[in-house]
């Protein structure tokens, strides 16, 4: 047997596994001999998982406990180049599997090439923070040696392929999905393909329709078990969805097919991924998602071109070959199932046994979660559940889209045991699936994307809910929250309950660091429907903004009533009265709390989101017409609500010419109201000059108003008004990040 992960490479990793690491690293010198492109490198590196990451906030919001980054941030401010500081490093596992031997070599690997942190993403792959981009060809083959890749864990590729941490045990599904997961993980790693996408590509399973499960319908494509009968046989099949997806404007996925077999799974996502690759934007990556090219074809001409295309690929063999082999993925259990005879007297054990085990659909068997704050395992958590898993399960794990851990066959009589062991582990949190149980994206800890500390928050959160957990009400445990640095729904505000995105305003002549609050979203039904953007508020005001509207919801809902319906029946304007309660920033003299982050003890800015020139004082002038394009928007919510729909859209566009022209006005005082001078000065001052554009966005948000304002009097339909209304939001957002980045005092000067 191989002792030395060296000698396991030789047996253990696939020969085109190798070559792959081996040209990255080779590319590496090339790089570094500046004999190769940086942007060329750049995408090279982000297909094998690598991503730059931000320092200038140079803190961490671990949940476990405070520790030394091994590489001091002071050697990395300033950093601009792959060699100059320590980045991410993404790891695939497709629907989450893996095994102990699996998780101990991530435990090594983040003790010597990282922070000692394992972090678990909203898409069920790993990731590792402050890693040297000169130790990623080494880590690479230690992974590759058991079985685990990185390739197109990032960049414009086939991400990796989630799919319900319950396949196989869900008391509801149609059938294990499982299989077929990894059957697609196979077939597409590296396919020819998909390498010519414009932008990333998520694929998702889920094994029944009206739970959470795999969010099929917020997927570029997802897969939704099902089952017929054809002929007097039972038959497996999926129905599929395209064109889903979260970021600035989400969209609602469309149905490609009621029923596609289990034989045309593998071919009909290949033709998906051709036409995807052959019609998609590749220039403005703002609009190169698949959702965008659904939308502009139709779903029937896209389907059309689908079919087309499935009739076109030459056979595959190996689109059958996987359906011989189903059963390599069926589990037994290590131990056999015992009842368990009492809950036995450990604190804390019936808190935990209520949130954190479900009952299998294979009689006395349990599936634990263990809920990791905001998704992080230390390493030394990460060896001691990895022997946990290992004495009760048949060494399985999976992480889930929730940021946790599952352990799967626990008999129920050792369920105590368990909890004993886990507890520890210092991994017995209670909570999970509830209000406790938050989701979060990196934020500015480490995302260059980053406005606010999404993490900081989210802890800051759990800390006082878990607190006060034993007195929440039922209605409000069942709640759940998500939380996003900024407007690109990474850690998912859209399907929560409870939203928040992280931006920024202007207040007192500083700026304040904000969220905007998101209501109504729905995860069950696979992500069935997405909320809406209702109001920014000081990052200092969101837990007694949480207390306030979470409180009210208990008091006022009628029985059996949703968090979304309620927020329906309220309205927009009854929500508006409890948002205004907490926007109000004290002066810095009063309140200098507001004017700093969570978890972070430094005044707020904006860090390396984008730097901007000077452009003069007018925020007096700004902030008053800004607010008039705020109000607006508002209006224009209401009337989306109220279904009048023509209204929304109007207003929505009304907004952003309110928006363009409070910055217009520190160039131009006579602009005046009509919209083609307006949109026409808006275009000359801050399109053309670029002042308009974040460093990452770039024109993105401007397209919103040239688009709408070129189909002026084109026929609205509800999606049409819903998207609008959304990106006005949008509109405004980039309106305050410009003036914040154009009133900024030079460099050095406070």
């Amino acid at each position: 047997m191989p002792t030395t992960w060296k000698e396991r490479l030789k047996t253990h990793m696939p020969h085109d596994w190798s070559e792959e690491i081996d040209l990255f690293e080779n590319q590496m010198i090339l790089r570094k001999q500046d004999k190769l492109d940086e942007k060329v490198f750049a995408e090279t590196r982000l297909r094998r998982g690598a991503y730059g990451q931000r320092y200038d906030n140079g803190h961490r919001h671990d949940g476990i406990k405070s520790r030394e980054l091994k590489f001091p941030t002071a050697t990395t401010k300033g950093a601009e180049t792959e060699w100059d500081a320590p980045g991410m490093q993404r790891i695939k596992f497709p629907f989450g599997g893996m095994n102990p031997a699996q998780l101990e070599l991530l435990a090594d690997l983040a003790e010597e090439y990282a922070d000692g942190i394992i972090h678990v993403t909203t898409r069920q792959a790993i990731q590792y923070h402050f890693v040297h981009i000169e130790d990623v060809p080494d880590l690479m083959r230690r992974l590759a040696a058991e079985g685990i890749t990185t390739r197109e864990a990032c960049g414009n590729s086939v991400r990796n392929v989630t799919a319900c941490p319950l396949a196989g045990v869900c008391r509801g599904e149609a059938f294990d999905t499982t299989p077929y997961a990894h059957a697609m993980f196979e077939y597409f790693l590296g396919h020819d393909d998909v390498q010519d996408f414009g932008r990333k590509f998520k694929p998702a399973f889920s094994g029944c329709e009206h739970e959470a499960c795999g969010l099929v319908k917020m997927h570029d494509i997802g897969y939704l078990a099902q089952t017929r009968v054809i002929e007097g046989e039972v038959k497996r099949g999926f129905k599929l969805f395209v064109g889903g997806g979260l970021g600035t404007i989400p969209q609602q996925a469309k149905v490609l097919s009621d029923f596609v077999p289990e034989e045309e799974l593998l071919p009909v996502t290949q033709a998906v991924c051709r036409v995807f690759a052959r019609l998609g934007e590749k220039k403005n990556r703002n609009r190169a998602r698949i959702k965008f090219l659904v939308e502009q074809l139709g779903i029937n001409e896209f389907t059309r071109l689908v079919s087309e295309e499935r009739a076109t690929i030459p056979h595959d063999p190996r689109w059958l070959e996987y359906l011989n082999k189903l059963d390599r993925f069926t589990e037994t259990p290590r131990i056999d199932a015992r009842a368990l005879s009492q809950k036995p007297e450990l604190e804390g054990f019936e808190s935990w046994f209520e949130t954190n085990v479900y009952a299998q659909k294979q009689g006395g068997y349990y599936v634990v979660t263990v809920n990791l704050p905001l998704g992080d395992l230390s390493s030394e958590q990460a060896y001691k559940l990895a022997d946990i898993a290992r004495a009760y399960t048949p060494d399985t794990l999976r992480t889930t889209v929730e940021q946790n851990i599952v352990l799967r066959w626990v008999s129920e009589a050792d369920l105590p045991r368990v909890y004993f062991d886990l507890k520890n582990a210092g991994l017995a949190n209670p909570g999970a699936g509830t209000i406790v149980d938050i989701t979060s994206c990196p934020g500015t800890d480490t995302c260059k994307l980053g406005i606010a500390a999404s993490r900081g928050l989210a802890a800051e959160l759990r800390t006082r809910l878990a607190a006060k957990n034993g007195s929440l009400d039922k209605a409000i445990k069942d709640l759940r929250i998500k939380v996003s640095g900024c407007f690109n729904s990474c850690g998912g505000h859209h399907i929560a309950d409870i939203g928040f995105f992280g931006n920024s305003r202007k207040r007192n002549n500083r700026t304040v660091p904000h969220f905007q609050v998101v209501l109504g979203g729905t995860r069950k039904d696979n992500a069935g429907s997405y909320g809406m953007a209702v109001g920014a508020i000081p990052s200092k005001h969101v837990p007694d903004f949480l207390d306030a509207i979470t409180g009210r919801y208990a008091a006022e809902r009628l029985d059996g009533e949703s968090f979304k319906d309620w927020v329906n029946r309220l309205g927009k304007l009854e929500i508006k009265k409890v948002l205004n309660d907490y926007t109000e920033v004290p002066l810095y003299e009063t309140g200098p709390q507001f004017y700093s982050d969570w978890g972070d003890v430094r005044e707020f800015s904006v860090g390396d989101i984008g730097v901007g020139e000077c452009a003069g004082e007018v925020v007096s002038l700004f902030s008053l017409t800004i607010a008039q394009a705020e109000g607006t928007a508002f209006e224009a919510l209401i009337a989306l609500d109220e279904k009048r729909f023509k209204e929304a859209d109007e207003k929505a566009y009304k907004a952003m010419l309110q928006a363009a022209r409070s910055l217009v006005l520190s160039k131009n005082l006579d602009v005046g109201e009509d919209p083609n001078t307006i949109v026409s000065e808006f275009d000359r001052h801050f399109i053309q000059t670029e002042l308009f554009f974040d460093k990452y966005a770039r024109g993105k948000f401007a397209q919103y108003l040239t688009k709408r304002h070129e189909q002026n009097g084109k026929t609205v339909s509800e999606d049409s008004s819903r998207v609008l209304v959304e990106e006005a939001h949008l509109f405004i957002e980039a309106a305050h990040a410009c003036d914040a980045r154009l009133t900024a005092p030079p460099q050095g000067v406070n």
